[in-house]
């Protein structure tokens, strides 16, 4: 087995906050406040979320944990960790180009999503909303996806800020701003929830939201409840491409990874379940439905704002809030991208930053002209170019990525159980227990791969 790399020769964080502020970012992004909310919605409110708290430590934690001790044991970003830690001549490392893909594809699509978030600060802040109807309010989003020219004015602003952030390194580009943009997240979402929840009828929200109904569950199937519990939790974490096994190699070795990806994923679920705070009272307060896709964030919400007391102020505030939780993953992702680069290539952070900026700026082109120009390209059962590339990332890339890092670390044909569990108990801290190799190396897999063909069976039958 090769050795190591040393730890001196690659930069660390400067702080044990800054690692979780800046993993948490990685996982905390629209699926959290936009999609958490919506599924809620969909599938009964709080028993729901009983189901997808339960999955998220029994799914999500241990392949968190497994990402982590690749990234720190190899020292290096997914494109050169299995090649550290593999034995010697087998093809591990292959996986390494899947996780390049992974996330290239991740921010073809997002970096236009998230200048969606962008454009509705402006749009609100500046009253385009008051006044109008829902209707009207519908016809500002449309309008905004069939003009190219507005798009991309601010999937660039996205690209330009996330890797302006990443040009300063990791201490001073990634891990202040990081920690920065997450501590003003979190502040905003408190404003919100307290605005939200003294609503008049914000009651009848947080008894949906909080108060677990069964027969809800019943009535929609519960099996189809628990796939889409495990879905989201597995889903909600960016597991699989690398994203986060990346700010794993950037670590000591003075702290256990267990407590470190507890510390991560128990910040990811408190934005998740704040945004439901959020979202739900104002829902009900207003009579609107919350189950919604797309239009609960740019039609539902921008028409509940307009009939709040200083409702332009609260709807700005909610997409800097938005913004904010689509630039950490963004930032996160990017420093991925930059890192593959400086591995792969030895290129210097500049050079890297340079040229991966044009790179993402000319593969985020097709996702802006899909919605208008190129609108008529589609494919049959999953949808437009956004779409398609969300189906590649979301239901391929993440949930095969997680197979092939549970497989590495618990067969004796890869890294294997015995150093997976040697390096993520070493340090102080919570110790994965030895007790659940069978569960991971056996029942876990057959999971991940049933919420992979489950779905496909939901896209296509």
């Amino acid at each position: 087995m090769l050795k190591s790399p040393p730890m001196e020769n690659r930069e660390n964080f400067k702080s044990r906050i800054g690692f979780i502020m800046t993993s948490a970012g990685c996982a905390i992004g629209l699926g959290n406040v936009w999609r958490f909310p919506f599924i809620t919605g969909k599938y009964g409110g709080a028993a729901f979320v009983l189901f997808y708290l339960i999955f998220l430590v029994m799914l999500g934690a241990p392949i968190m944990i497994m990402e982590f001790a690749v990234g720190r044991a190899s020292a290096k970003s997914a494109i050169r960790s299995f090649n550290v830690l593999e034995p010697k001549g087998s093809k591990w490392h292959s996986f390494g180009f899947f996780a390049v893909a992974g996330n290239y594809l991740l921010m073809m699509f997002y970096t236009s999503v998230a200048g969606w978030m962008f454009s509705y600060i402006f749009k609100s802040g500046r009253g385009l909303f008051t006044g109008l109807s829902p209707a009207e309010i519908g016809n500002v989003f449309n309008n905004m996806l069939a003009n190219p020219g507005e798009q991309l004015f601010w999937m660039t602003v996205v690209i330009v800020i996330g890797f302006i952030i990443c040009s300063g390194g990791l201490k001073n580009g990634v891990e202040k701003a990081s920690t920065i943009i997450m501590t003003s997240l979190l502040f905003l979402m408190l404003v919100l929830v307290i605005r939200s929840v003294t609503l008049k009828d914000a009651e009848k929200g947080l008894v949906f939201y909080l108060k677990p109904d069964f027969s809800k569950i019943v009535e929609t199937g519960i099996g189809e409840v628990i796939f889409a519990a495990m879905g989201q939790a597995f889903f909600t974490l960016s597991l699989g491409i690398g994203a986060l096994a990346i700010f794993g190699s950037y670590i000591g070795k003075e702290k256990a990874l267990t407590g470190e990806a507890i510390s991560v994923i128990a910040l990811d679920t408190f934005v998740a379940l704040m945004a439901g705070l959020i979202i739900f009272p104002a829902c009900f307060a207003f009579g609107e439905n919350p189950g919604q896709g797309p239009g609960l964030l740019f039609v539902t919400l921008p028409n509940i704002f307009n009939s709040m007391f200083l409702g332009r102020l609260w709807g700005t505030l909610f997409f800097v809030f938005m913004s904010f939780a689509a630039l950490t993953t963004v930032i996160a992702v990017f420093e991925n991208i930059i890192a593959f680069a400086m591995d792969l290539h030895g290129w210097s952070r500049k050079k890297s930053v340079l040229i991966n900026f044009i790179l993402v700026f000319i593969l985020s082109i097709p996702c802006v002209l899909g919605f208008n120009l190129w609108s008529n390209f589609s494919i049959p059962g999953i949808g437009n170019i956004q779409d398609i590339e969300d189906f590649i990332v979301s239901n391929n890339l993440l949930p095969l990525g997680s197979l092939v890092y549970l497989l590495f670390c618990t067969n004796r044909y890869g890294w294997g159980f015995d150093n997976f569990i040697k390096e993520a108990n070493t340090g102080s801290g919570i110790k994965f227990p030895r007790g659940l190799k069978f569960y991971i190396s056996w029942i876990l897999p057959l999971i991940v791969i049933s919420i992979w063909i489950m779905g496909y069976l939901w896209k296509f039958c």
